[in-house]
């Protein structure tokens, strides 16, 4: 590997306060020369971007921002494309010498966008590093003011609703699910299901400034939309 190349740097950037970033990633944000923030939509700002955009600004020197497109749709052909074309953009630029710092909400090792570029990135041996961050279940826990798992409890986070949840309730003392306000229908069912006592909470927009508590579940379709759901070690069943 030449040793002139950039290495590829993925800096979880937290839920949403810029003041729950990491020492690390605020030093790493201050000096290195490329910021990679992938975006949704052409027409939408990334909030991973918004939330660094201070630090950014507090910069004297010049820097490079890249800001791919990374839709939000199901057809896993289309999306290898544009991981292609953003693994593309940022190789010409370790190529060049330069760090890339590729920011992502949350945790890059965590349901992260992050994953799939680096891992194109990584084979094609570059040198491939992760800062964590604070991930959005925690964020929304410490928000909510709640403890997420006590003693030996079990915490089961899934990534979305669908009919495997109902086979992992049952070893959960708490469930996180996240991005629920797509299949708030299809939780609410599943989760009523289950005969233990329970508390739901749900948490929209963690640690933004239009972030929202409330008990029950979402249902307005916010896409950054957590479910914290903790039963009671009393089983009926």
């Amino acid at each position: 590997m030449n040793m002139n190349k950039g290495k590829l740097i993925g800096i979880g950037v937290g839920p949403g306060d810029p003041e729950l970033l990491t020492v690390k990633a605020v030093k790493t944000l201050e000096s290195v020369p490329v910021i990679c923030a992938p975006k949704s939509s052409e027409k939408k700002p990334s909030v991973a971007l918004s939330i660094v955009q201070g630090i950014l600004d507090g910069r004297s020197d010049e820097y490079i921002t890249l800001e791919p497109l990374f839709p939000m749709i199901e057809d896993k052909k289309a999306l290898e494309s544009y991981w292609a074309g953003a693994a593309q953009l940022i190789t010409m630029e370790l190529d060049e010498g330069r760090d890339v710092s590729f920011i992502t909400l949350g945790d890059p090792s965590i349901y992260s966008t992050f994953s799939y570029v680096s891992r194109i990135i990584g084979e094609r041996g570059y040198t491939v590093e992760m800062i964590p961050g604070i991930n959005s279940f925690t964020g929304c826990a410490a928000s909510a003011g709640i403890t997420l798992g006590e003693k030996d409890e079990i915490i089961l986070v899934v990534p979305k609703v669908d009919q495997r949840l109902e086979g992992l309730l049952e070893h959960a003392d708490t469930a996180v699910i996240m991005k629920t306000s797509r299949h708030s229908q299809m939780l609410e069912e599943i989760i009523n299901k289950d005969p233990r006592d329970k508390k739901v909470l749900s948490v929209q927009n963690c640690g933004m400034d239009d972030e929202e508590i409330f008990d029950g579940f979402a249902r307005n379709g916010k896409y950054l939309s957590t479910t914290i759901v903790k039963f009671n070690d009393r089983r009926d069943h």
